[in-house]
């Protein structure tokens, strides 16, 4: 497989950094938990507008005709910007919907982002839950439900740039869709995974920024043997993760027969990974990382949570083991 971004995708992704590092400061990301609201719903829009929960619907229904593939490349950047909204959840819904059969009506206000959807995969953690109009349950089928039917209660989590809720009592299903759960369930992990990509690249570069400027015996400690190893393996980690999450992406796109165990490598590499990274940054930035007013501590947060979404690293990897056997 060709991993090299074409001139369209590299613009999809360029403009979604742009506009992310011009609207969703980490100003804002640290508003989220004191906001009554769940969404920004300024914020959401400007996602819209620029077609992310459309990427992977067929043009005839109001989306772009993409694919998981550019669905991955935004939630990278999301994850980058620690973004505190619901496009992939959304982006997710409105594909299961149209591969699904669904009405065109319900389809096209999921691409064209009218309504919201969140994945309820895990019951006990569910984003953003009294925010949207749909729920897409995951289990043994997959059907839409109203969101307004559920019983929603917020949960405590680490993350501080999203809000998480366990829901109950899910309702009546408005919509049974003729989708395989767990063709679902990985493009939710493989864009889970792209989005610890985009926290892991911020964190490395911002311990890779710090090294240089920080002094210990007079001398940057960036200059330490030690200390350039810690970047290069988080550099290399950080290769390894985008080239699993991008296969595994291309893999869903293309039906091919190891896309499922793609999608659990790529979790289970990210998992792992990431979460390494944040913690080798946190260890290096010394005692200025474990305040608050650094925001390390938002990206830290943000991988740690994102370990666990979508099934942790020790599952994925009984799962691959399990396929293999």
């Amino acid at each position: 497989m060709d991993f090299e971004l074409s001139d369209e995708q590299t613009m999809l992704r360029e403009v979604s950094r742009s506009m992310l590092a011009a609207h969703c400061t980490l100003d804002r990301v640290r508003a989220v938990s004191s906001d009554a609201d769940d969404i920004d719903d300024g914020l959401w829009r400007r996602g819209v507008e620029m077609g992310w929960t459309g990427l992977p619907v067929p043009d005839r229904h109001g989306g772009s005709g993409m694919g998981l593939v550019e669905s991955t490349l935004v939630a990278e950047e999301i994850g980058r910007a620690l973004a505190p909204t619901l496009w992939n959840d959304t982006a997710i819904a409105a594909w299961a919907a149209a591969a699904g059969g669904a009405p065109d009506e319900v389809i096209a206000a999921l691409a064209e982002g009218d309504q919201k959807a969140a994945l309820v995969i895990d019951t006990g953690f569910v984003h953003a839950a009294p925010a949207v109009d749909w729920l897409l349950a995951v289990d043994d089928s997959v059907r839409l439900i109203r969101a307004g039917s559920a019983h929603t209660l917020r949960r405590t989590t680490l993350d501080e740039s999203r809000r998480f809720y366990s829901v109950s009592a899910l309702g009546e299903t408005a919509h049974q869709l003729d989708v395989e759960p767990q063709r679902v369930r990985d493009a939710a992990a493989v864009l889970i995974a792209a989005d610890s990509l985009g926290v892991g690249e911020v964190t490395m570069r911002m311990t890779a920024d710090y090294v240089k400027v920080r002094k210990q015996f007079d001398r940057p400690i960036g200059s330490f043997q030690v200390v350039k190893h810690k970047i290069a393996d988080m550099l290399i980690a950080l290769d390894g993760v985008r080239a699993a999450t991008h296969y595994a992406a291309m893999a869903f796109d293309a039906g091919l027969p190891d896309a499922s165990s793609a999608a659990s490598v790529a979790k289970a590499f990210a998992a792992e990974k990431v979460s390494a990274i944040t913690s080798d940054a946190l260890q290096t930035h010394g005692g200025i990382g474990f305040t608050w007013e650094h925001d390390l501590h938002l990206y830290l947060r943000r991988a740690t949570t994102d370990e666990f979404l979508g099934g942790s690293a020790a599952f994925h990897h009984d799962r691959v083991a399990t396929l293999m056997a």
